[in-house]
């Protein structure tokens, strides 16, 4: 969709389509929404009075306002949306509502359309936030994954313009900018939905690779490529042992921007789940829902989308993205519960149950990163089904050394709307690792699964500061929520951008 920003009064757009909004306990409308009313002879506030439109979050009321009737207004119709109570008003509430909008314009067929910044400066959201966020909900609400689609006579076409309206000039290099940020962070998680929706036949470890090698080369940034060969070279057999019952080759993702190359210390990590397809290995799931284990490397999706942000907005920091991308499959070469493999870092892992294969994989890719001298590393993983059991899958739990590093990661979460929660790293579940043939056991049991799971990855990254986000419930939805859709969500490409920004200020 592409999208304009004109300073103008919003009656003087001609548009299919012109979307004001309105806030709950309003009866007589002012700004935009007034200026629209007095045009149209105060129909709005006649709706309001007759207890038509409420002003209640996401509310959609369409007016068609032809300009034989209203020959002042140039708009053909008319959608107030509803942005709730002004107490209440914040960015996701407006990503939610420009997600609603785009929907509804879409299903009754308008191809362009104008909008005024919902909701800046109520409720301490500044112009810049609100204009990036409805474009976030905008650009992100309006995501479908159609592409092998192929018979769908009847499928309704995407909107295809956007003009953002101000009549203030003093702030159009503020919303701007905020666009230009909105639509960079919206096409990187796009482009992490894309990976995750993929099917598994469509999207191998080599494929996974193929699309870094692009994002990296549309930044001219570097990244390099590892065969098996290459890593089993430098230990990486908990990785190794997770890919020999694949026929598919395992690739070694490493990417990287230099964004203070004068200071290679200040650093950041991010290293993604790549499992392009889990069967379980020969810990076998169960056939129901197993088609899902597609987007088991949207972790690696998301680090390798966030780059492609990264690179673009340009941060004073370094930034590496990892992904040790690889299947987990049933052959009969793959390894078995009760073999014991060596880490890159040295350490001896006893293979318990091998449908716990991405935290293997992890281990070696942090053991790369601190032989890189990573200072700082965030670890993104679709890890743990017991992750949906603690948080549901609005929330996704994150665990981590350092205080500094997690509250950063948290207020980035926050600031675009990818919920996380922080829980606690306790000495008694780690004590479910204990092996008794090796250095520690890839699992820790059914109980505080996602805890033992993180706890295992914090025995490879050490002292170095390091936080873990486990995705497995929040990767993927099955019903629209807000500006997520049916599928791939995306998380957590966009709090990956904008924590990069935060580390580089």
């Amino acid at each position: 969709m592409e999208i304009t920003l004109v300073q103008n009064e919003v009656t003087e757009i001609e548009t299919d389509v012109l979307v004001v909004n309105l806030f709950e306990g309003v009866t007589s409308p002012g700004g935009a929404t007034g200026a629209v009313d007095k045009m149209i002879g105060g129909l709005i506030t006649d709706l309001i009075v007759d207890g038509e439109i409420s002003g209640s979050e996401s509310e959609l009321t369409l007016i068609h306002t032809s300009n034989s009737v209203y020959p002042d207004l140039k708009a053909s119709r008319v959608l107030i949306a509803g942005l709730g109570s002004s107490d209440r008003i914040d960015t996701n509430a407006i990503r939610r509502v420009s997600a609603t909008v785009i929907r509804k314009l879409r299903e009754v067929g308008v191809k362009k359309f104008a909008t005024i910044v919902h909701g800046a400066g109520i409720g301490g959201v500044d112009v810049s936030s609100s204009a990036q966020s409805l474009v976030e909900g905008s650009l992100l609400g309006a995501y479908r994954f159609l592409k092998y689609r192929t018979t769908d006579t009847k499928r309704k076409p995407d909107v295809e313009s956007m003009v953002i309206v101000e009549s203030d000039s003093s702030k159009l290099t503020a919303i701007g900018a905020a666009i230009k940020k909105g639509v960079t962070y919206s096409n990187a998680e796009i482009l992490a939905r894309d990976l995750v929706n993929e099917p598994a036949n469509k999207l191998s470890p080599a494929n996974l690779a193929s699309v870094a090698l692009k994002v990296a080369n549309d930044n001219g940034l570097q990244c390099e490529v590892l065969d098996e060969a290459d890593v089993s070279a430098l230990g990486m057999g908990a990785y190794t042992g997770v890919a020999q019952g694949s026929s598919r080759p395992l690739k070694f993702i490493h990417m990287s921007y230099l964004g203070d190359s004068s200071n290679l210390e200040n650093n950041l990590w991010l290293i993604g789940k790549g499992i392009t397809f889990d069967s379980g290995g020969i810990s076998l799931k169960p056939g129901l829902g197993m088609g899902k284990m597609k987007g088991d490397m949207g972790g690696g999706a998301s680090v390798i989308a966030a780059m492609d942000a990264i690179a673009q907005l340009k941060p004073n920091v370094n930034v590496h993205v990892v992904c040790a991308a690889t299947d987990n499959m049933p052959g009969g070469t793959a390894q078995r519960p009760g073999d014991v493999v060596t880490a890159m870092n040295g350490m001896t892992i006893e293979v318990d149950n091998t449908d716990a294969e991405g935290r293997l994989t992890l281990a070696d890719a942090i053991g790369y990163a601190l032989s890189k001298n990573a200072t700082r590393i965030v670890d993104v993983a679709t890890l743990t089904g017991a992750a949906r059991i603690a948080l549901g899958d609005g929330v996704s739990p994150v665990f981590g050394n350092d205080d500094d590093l997690i509250s950063a990661v948290l207020k980035s979460s926050e600031v675009v709307g990818e919920p996380m929660w922080r829980l606690p790293l306790d000495s008694v579940t780690k004590r479910q690792n204990a092996s008794r043939v090796a250095d520690v056991k890839n699992t820790g049991g059914r109980g505080g699964g996602s805890t033992t799971a993180a706890h295992f990855i914090s025995d490879f990254a050490g002292e170095t500061p390091w936080v873990h986000i486990d995705i497995a419930a929040t990767s993927m939805l099955d019903s629209v929520r807000g500006w997520f859709p049916v599928g791939a969500t995306g998380v957590p490409t966009r709090s990956l951008v904008d924590l990069a920004l935060r580390l580089g200020k």
